[in-house]
């Protein structure tokens, strides 16, 4: 370990990957150094148990380890680097010119399609089963906070307006939230609202959400491990967070077509990140497609670990 850290450009790797997930193009941007050197250092570091690889398709995101030796010796290697130094400086604002770049990508599709978003979602997953597994995680509950993460057109905050008091809806394209308001408003849903924000800044909401949902919002980020633990913050001590999404598949397409960061998201990689939340998975249900060449749609509950290990 000490030797595969020991050198400069995996130095930067390390710290860079302190920032949260990032794929091989992040790298090749940001330290302007060729794909084929960025991979040879990134599987050093694997090898060495510092760093841990997911490969989607043609695309390979990478994050420092969560368990093990690796992960203990990152930790204190992270305490060690001098994040003050020029050449790491420098790779922060790199990598939130690179980050600045994808969010802008992601919010020129959404303000091209945003008329049309719930269609377009029709032909990805078998809406009417997804939504009927998700009333039924609020069955006979009526709760008192609802914050629905990137929600688009308001559909959450449409399906569950009978079960919160009051319901918030947070999405950073000013497109979806005017086709959101306008069909909150001709359904009459006044416990429902949407505001303009930021899924990586939800000070404001701390420990003030009975139920958080992040439906069909995680695979259009680049470190979803970090919107997952920054919804985390929003919770309750006895609060769920309900994550839609798909399954893993191969359909490299809807990254160009449809601005998809990852193409889909594994039990795997939901158990990590609600494990670096301070969450646990509670329970999981895979809805299969209506069709054979159709995207299979999960949905996974979280709890803080300790609600968890009660329920157990």
């Amino acid at each position: 370990m000490l030797k595969a850290a020991g050198e400069a450009t995996r130095l930067r790797l390390i710290a860079l990957l302190a920032e949260g997930e990032l794929s091989v193009k992040d790298f090749t941007e940001i330290l302007d150094q060729s794909q084929p050197r960025i991979s040879r250092h990134l599987k050093l570091l694997a090898d060495a148990n510092l760093v841990s690889r997911y490969a989607e398709g043609a695309w390979a995101y990478y994050r420092l380890c969560e368990s093990g030796p690796g992960s203990a010796f990152a930790d204190w290697l992270k305490t060690q680097i001098d994040r003050n130094a020029q050449q790491l400086r420098q790779d922060r604002e790199k990598l939130d010119a690179v980050r600045k770049a994808r969010r802008e990508e992601a919010e020129e599709f959404f303000a091209t399609i945003a008329g049309s978003w719930d269609k377009l979602r029709s032909l990805h997953a078998p809406d009417s089963a997804v939504e009927a597994e998700i009333l039924s995680l609020f069955d006979g509950i009526k709760v008192d906070t609802l914050l629905d993460l990137g929600t688009g057109t308001g559909r959450m905050l449409e399906l569950l307006a009978g079960h919160y008091r009051q319901g918030i809806g947070i999405d950073s394209s000013r497109e979806m939230l005017r086709v959101a308001r306008s069909k909150l408003e001709a359904e009459g849903i006044s416990n429902g609202q949407v505001r303009l924000g930021d899924i990586g800044a939800l000070e404001d909401f701390a420990g003030a959400a009975d139920r958080v949902v992040l439906h069909q919002v995680l695979h259009y980020f680049d470190d979803p491990g970090a919107a997952v633990s920054s919804a985390a913050r929003c919770l309750r001590a006895e609060g769920q967070m309900i994550v839609v999404d798909f399954a893993p598949h191969e359909m490299e397409f809807l990254r160009d077509e449809q601005a998809h960061r990852r193409l889909g998201l594994s039990d795997a990689q939901m158990g990590n990140w609600a494990q670096a939340a301070g969450l646990s998975v509670a329970s999981r249900k895979a809805i299969p497609p209506e069709t054979e060449i159709g995207l299979t749609v999960c949905l996974w509950v979280l709890e803080h670990a300790e609600t968890t290990g009660q329920h157990a």
